[in-house]
């Protein structure tokens, strides 16, 4: 089943659409600052989409992608434009190694964590010189596991920002630089603990969001596998067909279809006829019979006989390219709800800095001791931290357009995945949407004096071998029903078949 939405409509004249990779961000606060830098360009509209990483930039047509990305390299963050979609289909290396790593800090975190807070709140385990191995624990968790966090609080200091990660970093490194003074003051309140497990929730979240990020591009990428890999292409001289990687078939070139095979890509068919599978386009379980002059779509199977097609479009022209594309470009964007979010998060970080400045300030001010201020100022930076706002919004609708991907449901944009809400009557056209798309025998008429368990046993015999749905479900009935048959009467099928 496959229910595609397409787009509604297309770029203004002289206008161009650009997309590209952002590298950097850790947070909703850092895509509001490459999308506020970026809109500060003469006719240029951007959105930039935290969770895919990504910058969709409409451009006026002159405008060169290099001042783009001069524009976000001065924001503090990288940008390149992304290579076509690799049809081979694997998560980028760069993305597994940074997985990778988050998640060897993630364990290694915890691991340390875990005494951490044991020693912390249960006083009955503690023995001499539990602090200062707490304190070595700590400094594993805050100044290895955290490392990300500070990198980033410091590059965003050098350009005169605060974001999601000025708050994990203050907060966490105020908590351990409380403790260190408490300890070699030999009095004082010990907030190790705090450090070390606000460090690893939070990066047990970025974790859980770059495993949620990488299975919703799996959908994308599982959707760019679906076309064939190669081509058997006929030469004008009217030599034998040479098989070549799908990238060579261009348009005007003559290509081999055999049974069983998937369409390499959008044409005309010039000779043969046969049956192809189109269930990845139209969800019709029944394939449909070509012949000469009719039209076929990459990515569809060839059930019968042997096909010649003359490509019409190939490469990123193809339904299936679109298709693909077409998942691409929801993920990047973005709804209202998650508009609203990088707003709140473009001034929810400075914000909470400066509550915890003026926490501290009062407390000292109403004649509590430096400890008592500090411990207020730092659980005001730590509440703060994990933003679950700006963070879960765009990974819901990443997941979200992913999964229904997955399912064959492509979707134009985000903001229709959140108006889908207001739903209340679904009008369906086809058949195969509600159903499996598989056929299945439902029962064996036979006539006066024939039995049927006889009749279902031939006809699968002479179904056997055959990949038309049909013939499958034949084939499927007989073995639920009869429980296979002998060699005998596939013998006695084929001698059917060649008569």
């Amino acid at each position: 089943m496959r229910t595609h939405i397409e787009p509604s409509g297309t770029d203004a004249p002289g206008e161009q659409l650009i997309e590209l990779a952002v590298g950097g961000m850790t947070c909703a606060s850092c895509a509001a600052r490459v999308e506020k830098r970026l809109n500060r360009l003469d006719g240029v509209h951007a959105t930039v989409n935290f969770a895919t990483e990504q910058a969709t930039v409409t451009a006026p047509a002159g405008l060169d992608s290099t001042e783009l990305i001069a524009a976000v390299h001065r924001a503090g963050y990288t940008a390149s434009v992304p290579a076509p979609a690799d049809t081979g289909g694997d998560a980028e290396p760069g993305a597994r190694a940074a997985s990778l790593s988050l998640s060897r800090r993630l364990l290694v975190s915890a691991v340390s964590s875990v005494p951490v807070m044991l020693l912390a709140m249960v006083p009955s385990v503690r023995f001499e010189y539990w602090d200062w191995i707490s304190f070595g624990l700590t400094s594993v968790v805050v100044g290895w596991g955290g490392w990300g966090f500070h990198r980033a609080a410091g590059t965003n200091l050098r350009h005169g920002v605060a974001t999601m990660d000025t708050l994990i970093s203050l907060g966490t490194l105020a908590a351990f630089g409380g403790s260190l003074v408490a300890l070699l003051a030999g009095s004082g309140e010990l907030y190790l603990e705090v450090a070390a497990t606000v460090t690893t929730f939070i990066l047990a979240g970025r974790y859980l969001e770059a495993r949620a990020k990488r299975r919703a591009g799996a959908a994308l990428r599982a959707l760019l596998e679906l076309g064939a890999k190669d081509v058997a292409i006929l030469p004008g001289d009217g030599s034998a067909e040479v098989r070549v990687p799908i990238e060579r078939l261009r348009v005007g070139s003559r290509f081999v279809v055999r049974p069983g095979e998937k369409i390499a890509a959008d044409g005309l068919v010039e000779e043969g006829a046969s049956a192809v599978a189109a269930a990845l386009l139209t969800g019709e379980s029944v394939p449909a019979e070509v012949g000469p002059g009719d039209e076929v779509t990459g990515g569809c199977v060839n059930t019968g006989g042997r096909l010649v097609v003359r490509a019409s479009r190939v490469g990123a022209d193809t339904q299936l390219a679109q298709m693909a594309r077409l998942v691409e470009q929801a993920q990047a964007g973005k709804a209202t709800i998650q508009r609203l979010a990088d707003r709140v998060s473009g001034v929810f970080v400075p914000v909470v800095i400066v509550l915890a400045l003026l926490t501290l300030a009062g407390w000292l001010l109403a004649g509590a001791g430096p400890s008592v201020a500090l411990t207020a100022a730092v659980a005001v930076l730590i509440i703060a931290c994990p933003c679950g706002l700006g963070l879960a919004t765009p990974t819901a609708l990443l997941v979200g357009t992913g999964r229904g991907a997955a399912l064959g449901i492509l979707i134009k944009g985000p903001e229709v995945l959140e108006s889908t809400r207001r739903v209340d009557t679904v009008v369906l056209d086809k058949t195969g949407t509600l159903t499996t798309g598989r056929m299945s025998l439902v029962d064996t008429c036979v006539a006066d004096g024939e039995h049927a368990e006889q009749v279902l046993r031939m006809a699968a015999s002479a179904e056997d071998g055959s990949r038309h749905p049909i013939a499958e479900a034949v084939l499927a009935g007989a073995r639920e029903r009869l429980g296979g048959w002998r060699s005998e009467e596939r013998r006695v099928g084929k001698e059917c078949r060649s008569r």
